[in-house]
């Protein structure tokens, strides 16, 4: 049953980063953490199906303040498939060198900050891009992705380098170069992708490491809690307080 086969491979993808990712996942999140207890941001960034750990992360139940989605729109929304923001015009614009240059002129940097970017290949320009902007900034970048997989693809971009070469701390997705897993019968290509399941994984792993360091360091994160639980009286207060800490700190970008 190909349901069954999906379902073992995304446990497996799961189980590896358990047995070799922790590590890199802490390194991660102490300077994740050091970037929040400053007053500053995470900012975290992806192309396509990669923007999907992004939005997971924040705003979400049980995320907190600290971690700023930079989604550029025509770099994610590409649902329509066909014609206006469609998916050839997707392709172009994330292999367009100088696009991510671009975008990083929207905000407003700190040598404090963290850049945290996904990218399942590490050889696209967007990705390669902002992280080297983030670089000359004095930023820390850490990059999730299919890091030992990708080892020896050709990058894109004319600095010669994949992104799994630039990032100060690199956390392997353990997921397949191929992302789909599931072979098919009379057909070459294969189905049931699970980079989201490598990347989602690998987003709360890392941001409760973060929590679980903040608050041994005693620092008070703004959460965002679960507004549809009967009899919790106080939730929409809280979920005020987590808003308005996110508005005056946004206010610096």
């Amino acid at each position: 049953m190909l349901a069954l086969e999906w379902l073992s491979n995304a446990r497996g993808v799961m189980e590896r980063i358990e047995k070799t990712q922790t590590e890199n996942i802490r390194k991660a999140a102490e300077l994740m953490a050091d970037s929040i207890e400053a007053g500053r941001w995470v900012h975290t960034f992806g192309c396509g199906h990669a923007t999907i750990p992004v939005e997971e992360m924040y705003p979400r139940i049980g995320g907190f303040v600290g971690f700023h989605p930079m989604v550029e729109l025509p770099l994610t929304f590409f649902t329509r498939i066909t014609g206006e923001m469609g998916v050839h015009q997707f392709l172009f614009l994330e292999r367009a060198e100088g696009y991510g240059i671009e975008i990083m002129k929207g905000y407003d940097f700190d040598a404090r900050d963290t850049m945290w970017i996904f990218s399942h290949t590490g050889i696209n320009n967007v990705n390669i891009d902002v992280a080297l902007e983030a670089k000359k900034r004095g930023m820390k970048l850490v990059v999730c992705g299919s890091a030992a997989e990708s080892e020896g693809k050709q990058t894109r971009h004319s600095c010669g380098k994949t992104i799994f070469e630039l990032g100060d701390v690199v956390v392997d997705s353990c997921v397949p170069l191929t992302d789909a897993s599931v072979p098919l019968k009379n057909h070459f290509d294969r189905i049931g992708p699970v980079s989201t399941m490598g990347f989602i994984t690998l987003v709360w792993m890392t941001v409760t490491t973060v929590a679980e360091i903040l608050a041994d360091r005693g620092v008070h994160l703004y959460i965002h809690p679960s507004h549809n639980v009967p009899g919790d009286t106080t939730a929409r207060q809280r979920l005020d307080a987590a808003l308005a800490e996110y508005k005056s700190r946004v206010k610096v970008l």
